[in-house]
C-alpha cells in the first residue's frame, strides 16, 4: 500500500495515507526524506524546508503560508500555516476550456413522471406545514396515516416535514422561509402534499397559496386548523384521499438527463480533496454529458477557490452572477462583524485540513470540470440543466434543505468525518477513507476511500455512477433507512 501521496507535482507537502512514525524513511516518486515528527492519517508533512512566510503549495495552489521555519520532514498544520486571503477580491474573467471526458450514453433510470412534467425518484406522501405552530399536530397526523394503511404502505414514505419558522420573521428571512417551503411542497419526490397552516401566522395560507404559482390541486391539498372543529379528523380525510392517489403511481423508464443531483461535503478531512470531492466531480462531468443536472453550492467554502468557478462560466453574465454569489456572502460575514475567512472548523483540523483555501480547493472538486450554466439564488428553482452553482451557506442541514429546494431529487454528501443526518431528499453519504466506511456502516452509503488503497479513478467512477442510478431507481440510504429526515431554512434577521 502507498504511505504518503504527491498530489501535483508542484506540490512542497505530501499527505500521509496512513499514520506515519518520526524517523521514518520515505522513498518513493521521486521523494527520499526522513520524517521529523509523527504524521497523522490525511495530514500533510513538508517535502523540503520551508521558510517564513514561503507558500504551502497543494494541489498546484497555496494553500497558505508558513508562520515560522518548518523543517523538511515535519508536520505541516495550523499551527505553522496561516491563509492567505483576507479582505475582498477584485475579478477579472478568465475563462478556459472545459474538458468532456464523458459521452451521451443514453441510460436511463426509473422514476416517477408528474403531471407537470418533473420526475421523482421516490414516491412519498408529506405533510408541510406553513408555521411552526402546528408540527404536534403534523406528527399526530403523519402516526395516524401511518396506523390507518400499516407501515410498509403503498408509497415510499410518510413525514412531516416539521420547522421553527414562519411566523415572527420580517423581510428576507420571511420570504426565505416561504420559498423554502414552497419549493419542498412543488417537489416531484412528494407523490401528494398536505399543506397544514394555523391561521394566524404571517405565513397566511392563502397567500401561500397564491405564492405556489401553478400546481397540481389533485396531488397537493390545505388545511388552516382554526376554521375546523377537528383538526384531525378534517386531516385524516383529506391525507386518505391524498395517500389513495400516490399509492396508484408506478415507475417508469426515464432519460439520466432528468435526474438532479446535489453536490455536498461536511466533516471533510485531508482525503476529501483526494478521493470522494474528485469522485463526485467525475460523477458530475458525467451525469451533465447525459444532460443531467448538478448542483454545488456551500459558498463559503468556495472562498480561495471561487476563480477556479468564475472561469468556468459560460457567459461573462454568468460570471458576474459568480462575483456577486461570493462577494454578497462575504457582505454578509463583514455586515454581522464576523471575520470572512474564519474556517475551517475544528473537525477539519483534526481531519488534516488547516486552511479555508486547502479547504475550499479540495471543496470545489465536487463540480468536476464542467462548464457552469447557471447561478441561483437561495431558494431558486433549477431552471438550466447541467452544473449549477446555488447560493447558501456551508451549514450541512441549510446547504442539503437549499439542494433539494432547487429540485434535486437527491444528495451527494461526502464526509471524512462521518455525520447521520438527512434531508428531505435522499442524503447519499460517501466515505472519503475506509476506517469512516468500516467504522460507520449506518452512516456511511459507499467508500470511495478505496481510490487510495487499490481501485483507480476509473474503476470507483463506474461503481459509483451504478450506485446512484440505483438509489435512483428506490435503493434506501442509510437517511432513510434510519428515518432522519430534517428540513433547516437560512435565518439572516430578527425574530420577532
Amino acid at each position: 500500500m502507498v504511505e504518503f501521496l504527491k498530489i501535483n507535482s508542484a506540490d512542497n507537502v505530501a499527505v500521509a495515507i496512513a499514520p506515519l512514525s518520526s524517523g521514518k524513511q520515505l522513498a518513493a516518486n521521486g521523494v527520499n526524506i526522513t520524517l521529523k515528527a509523527d504524521i497523522p492519517m490525511g495530514h500533510k508533512f513538508a517535502l523540503k524546508d520551508l521558510k517564513n512566510g514561503e507558500n504551502i503549495i497543494k494541489y498546484g495552489y497555496a494553500i497558505g503560508h508558513a508562520i515560522a521555519d518548518i523543517a523538511q520532514g515535519s508536520l505541516v498544520n495550523e499551527k505553522n500555516i496561516k491563509t492567505n486571503l483576507k479582505g475582498l477580491l477584485s475579478y477579472k474573467y478568465e475563462p478556459v476550456n472545459t474538458k468532456d471526458d464523458f459521452t451521451n450514453c443514453n441510460m436511463t433510470f426509473k422514476g416517477y413522471k408528474r403531471k407537470n412534467g418533473e420526475v421523482g425518484i421516490r414516491n412519498e406522501v408529506w405533510i408541510v406545514p406553513t408555521v411552526g405552530c402546528v408540527n404536534g399536530t403534523a406528527n399526530q397526523l403523519v402516526e395516524m396515516l401511518k396506523s390507518e394503511v400499516g407501515e410498509s404502505g403503498k408509497v415510499d414514505a410518510i413525514v412531516a416535514y416539521n420547522h421553527n419558522y414562519g411566523c415572527s420573521q420580517l423581510g428576507d428571512d420571511h420570504e426565505n422561509t416561504r420559498k423554502i417551503l414552497r419549493d419542498i411542497v412543488l417537489h416531484p419526490n412528494a407523490g401528494a402534499v398536505l399543506v397544514l397552516g394555523l391561521g394566524c401566522e404571517n405565513n397566511q395560507p392563502e397567500a401561500f397559496r397564491t405564492f405556489l404559482g401553478s400546481y397540481d390541486t389533485d396531488r397537493i391539498a390545505f388545511l388552516e386548523a382554526q376554521k375546523v372543529k377537528d383538526e384531525l379528523e378534517e386531516g385524516m380525510k383529506l391525507l386518505k384521499d391524498l395517500y389513495k392517489k400516490a399509492a396508484a403511481d408506478v415507475r417508469t423508464e426515464v432519460p439520466l438527463s432528468e435526474l438532479r443531483v446535489g453536490l455536498k461535503c461536511g466533516g471533510s478531512d485531508g482525503f476529501s480533496g483526494i478521493t470522494a470531492n474528485p469522485l463526485l466531480g467525475k460523477f458530475s462531468d458525467f451525469l451533465v454529458a447525459q444532460g443531467g443536472t448538478t448542483v454545488l453550492t456551500e459558498v463559503p467554502e468556495m472562498f480561495g477557490a471561487e476563480t477556479i468557478l468564475m472561469n468556468r462560466c459560460g457567459t461573462v453574465d454568468l460570471f458576474d452572477k459568480t462575483v456577486h454569489l461570493i462577494n454578497d456572502f462575504k457582505a454578509y460575514f463583514t455586515k454581522n462583524d464576523q471575520p470572512i475567512y474564519e474556517n475551517p472548523s475544528p473537525g477539519n483540523k483534526a481531519g488534516g485540513i488547516s486552511t479555508l483555501e486547502e479547504k475550499s480547493l479540495g471543496c470545489t472538486q465536487k463540480s468536476g470540470t464542467s462548464e457552469v450554466k447557471d447561478v441561483l439564488m437561495y431558494g431558486e428553482r433549477i431552471k438550466q440543466k447541467g452544473l449549477n452553482l446555488l447560493s447558501a451557506s456551508g451549514n450541512d442541514l441549510v446547504a442539503a434543505t437549499a439542494l433539494g429546494s432547487s429540485g434535486c431529487q437527491m444528495v451527494l454528501f461526502t464526509t471524512g468525518r462521518g455525520t447521520p443526518f438527512g434531508s428531505f431528499v435522499p442524503t447519499m453519504k460517501i466515505a472519503t477513507n475506509t476506517p469512516l466506511f468500516e467504522k460507520k456502516p449506518g452512516w456511511i452509503d459507499f467508500n470511495a476511500g478505496a481510490i487510495v488503497e487499490n481501485e483507480t479513478m476509473e474503476a470507483a467512477t463506474e461503481r459509483f455512477i451504478k450506485y446512484v442510478i440505483s438509489v435512483a431507481n428506490g435503493r434506501k440510504v442509510n437517511t432513510e433507512k434510519n428515518g432522519f429526515r430534517e428540513v433547516a431554512i437560512f435565518k439572516t434577521g430578527v425574530t420577532l
